[in-house]
């Protein structure tokens, strides 16, 4: 199965494990969008600060160009908070994305990022999240999974998603 996805959602959904995952089951390459941020930003968000447009755009093209340059299917971890950040990806990308959206009640992420270690994200920034998370709507190539459920059964219903969007 080809095609070039990101995982997307807020901060603590379960972004890179998800990935690598449902990556695996594909038979797709995995890369990590924390990885392609420019340093400036990690240095931000270390301090608590919440990235502004300005901070995300040089990020959101590093992420299209990256799927762009991909000559296999890819998945990428990119929170792709707006839709304007998504159509963005998808110009850099020259192609098709697939979004899988990774939703969850605040509640539940802000118990996951309670409980991970090294990462510089802070649970303090969780809340600027939420507000800037535009849910993907019509018009968008998306699968939505609802991560309150085992992480088996994530894996499972963001397959069938992706089966039910490339038939």
């Amino acid at each position: 199965m080809g095609g070039l996805f990101v995982v997307m959602g807020v901060s603590g959904c379960g972004k890179s494990s998800v990935g690598r995952a449902v990556a695996a089951e594909l038979g797709a390459t995995f890369i990590d969008g924390d990885d392609l941020h420019p340093a400036a930003n990690i240095a931000r968000m270390r301090r608590g600060e919440p990235l502004r447009d300005a901070d995300r755009w040089p990020w959101l093209q590093a992420v299209g160009e990256t799927l762009a340059a991909a000559d296999r299917p890819t998945i990428i971890a990119c929170s792709a908070l707006k839709r304007q950040y998504r159509d963005h990806i998808r110009r850099a990308a020259r192609s098709d994305v697939t979004f899988l959206h990774l939703a969850g009640t605040h509640g539940v992420i802000a118990a996951r990022m309670t409980n991970r270690n090294a990462h510089f994200m802070p649970v303090s920034l969780l809340d600027s999240q939420f507000a800037t998370l535009e849910p993907p709507g019509p018009g968008e190539t998306a699968v939505s999974v609802d991560i309150d459920q085992p992480f088996d059964d994530v894996i499972a219903a963001l397959i069938a998603g992706i089966q039910s969007t490339t038939s």
